[in-house]
């Protein structure tokens, strides 16, 4: 087999942080390649190196036989590459990003539209929308679409489906398929174990060390206590007894014509871990907009910790914690200043900030970390402090959207436990999520389908209903049954 592309023994550091140590291996012409590890483990800064953004300290790369160092215009125009952040420009349509790329590349849409067509023709009756008013699943095609306009050899993509819905993430791996078919090698990050094991193989990196290389069952089994950390103890929860402490009755949300939110009922009791799911474009973050009172519904009415959302939203926003898709930190403060800003705007007594951020540092094992600024932490490291900073100030109803997202698996296990210990104490979470395996850990969940909940119940009673032997492929079925545009 010919290598598309060639490591060679690269290293690359930020001051005294080394970010890659001697990695090295190689990847064969028309194979789907995964970059797989930990939270800071150095698959981003790989990328970069390989998309000659980036000079490693030493060592050097290969891509299509063109070295890194000398032949940068070569690489650039072979390699076709996806960051981990969203790529696009949010106020140009999805025509005008397209023609925006393939101007950059020197070339048009017409004359590269096979290389985009398995994937494009799916967002052409949506090309004068404006890309940031796509689902996430829309815009990581979109995203698709601008790395292959000038038919590149290679493809890079750093986790492409973070963020995006079971069914959205199985339709981008059908088109990742089709195009190894094409002899376009594709190098793919991703934190989704089931999206690992459709790899040819994979490179696991640890702390920027390459550790394994193999088929993805070899490397999964050999690290698996990374991998696949022990599940959670089963979680016993009573709602005998247990008040309500959501109470939603008939909520409507229209935005002209289309109802976003389309006539919901449904009730969560305190102590409860609650999970709202549906696929992009649902409904969920309007009604957990609502919820929250960050806006209003058309019609109906919700009840959260005794308050109406749509008369006393500024009573509710006293007595909830809100975690959001977008990392909510200011990133340029340190983690110590980042809790004692949030507990103020919270309203927790001077008295008890220092012994509560002492309590809560130490759970997580950041007490040495207090004085770091928050932009060199990793991703994981980021997700639990605003995960901390949600529940500083002991609030009733927890909302986490998205809370997981991008995280590796031991993270997420820790995540939950955090939840768990939480919950366990009576605080209420409503949790959204694309990860499946973590619908699982939730006392009961509710599927959202073109803006109306499809399904509501425990885990084992839905997958009883639908006679299927996973959230997963319950979800899957429902989804599937959306007709929304």
């Amino acid at each position: 087999m010919s290598h598309s592309v060639e490591v060679i023994e690269i290293c690359k550091s930020y001051g005294g942080t080394q970010a890659l140590q001697n990695v090295s291996f190689s990847v064969g012409a028309g194979e789907i390649f995964g970059l797989i590890g930990p939270d800071g483990s150095g698959k981003t800064s790989l990328f970069q190196i390989l998309t000659t953004l980036m000079v490693p300290n030493s060592g050097t790369a290969l891509v299509d036989g063109f070295d890194i160092k000398t032949h940068k215009r070569d690489i650039r125009k072979r390699v076709g590459y996806m960051p981990g952040t969203f790529s696009l420009y949010p106020d140009l349509t999805v025509e005008e990003n397209l023609i925006f790329f393939a101007t950059i590349f020197n070339t048009t849409v017409a004359s590269g539209y096979d290389s985009i067509k398995s994937v494009y023709s799916q967002l052409e009756p949506f090309r004068h929308r404006r890309a940031g008013a796509l689902s996430g699943g829309m815009k990581q095609k979109l995203a698709l679409s601008c790395a292959l306009i000038h038919s590149p050899s290679v493809l890079l993509l750093d986790e492409p489906t973070t963020g995006v819905d079971p069914v959205s993430r199985k339709e981008l791996w059908a088109v990742l398929r089709q195009l190894r078919e094409k002899s376009i090698t594709i190098i793919v990050s991703t934190p989704y174990l089931d999206e690992v094991a459709q790899c040819n193989r994979v490179a696991f990196l640890h702390n920027g060390v390459l550790e394994g290389i193999g088929k993805p069952n070899e490397v999964l089994t050999q690290f698996k206590h990374i991998f696949l950390p022990s599940l959670l103890h089963e979680r016993q929860f009573s709602a005998q007894g247990s008040t309500n402490i959501i109470e939603v009755s008939h909520l409507v949300k229209s935005f002209g014509a289309f109802r976003a939110v389309d006539d919901i009922s449904f009730n969560v009791k305190q102590g409860e871990i609650f999970g709202f799911l549906g696929a992009n474009g649902a409904g969920k973050t309007t009604a957990m907009h609502i919820l929250t009172g960050l806006n209003q519904p058309t019609s109906g009415k919700a009840i959260v910790a005794d308050y109406d959302v749509s008369t006393q939203y500024n009573q509710v926003k006293k007595n909830i914690g809100y975690m959001s898709q977008r990392f909510s930190l200011y990133e340029e403060l340190t983690v110590a200043e980042n809790i004692r800003l949030f507990a103020g705007i919270y309203g927790v007594p001077d008295k008890e900030v220092a012994h509560r951020m002492s309590q809560m540092l130490s759970k997580l094992n950041f007490s040495s970390h207090a004085n770091d600024i928050v932009a060199s932490l990793p991703l994981g490291w980021k997700q639990k402090l605003a995960f901390v900073v949600c529940i500083f100030h002991h609030p009733k109803i927890v909302f986490l959207d998205e809370p997981t997202g991008g995280v590796d698996p031991v993270t997420r296990q820790q995540f939950w436990q955090l939840i768990r210990e939480a919950a366990n104490e009576g605080t209420t979470f409503f949790v959204t999520t694309h990860y499946m395996d973590e619908a699982e850990f939730c006392d009961r969940i509710s599927i959202m389908v073109d803006g109306r909940i499809k399904a509501i119940g425990s885990p084992n009673q839905l997958k009883e209903e639908f006679k299927l032997p996973s959230i997963d492929a319950v979800f899957t079925h429902l989804a599937r049954q959306s007709t929304r545009q």
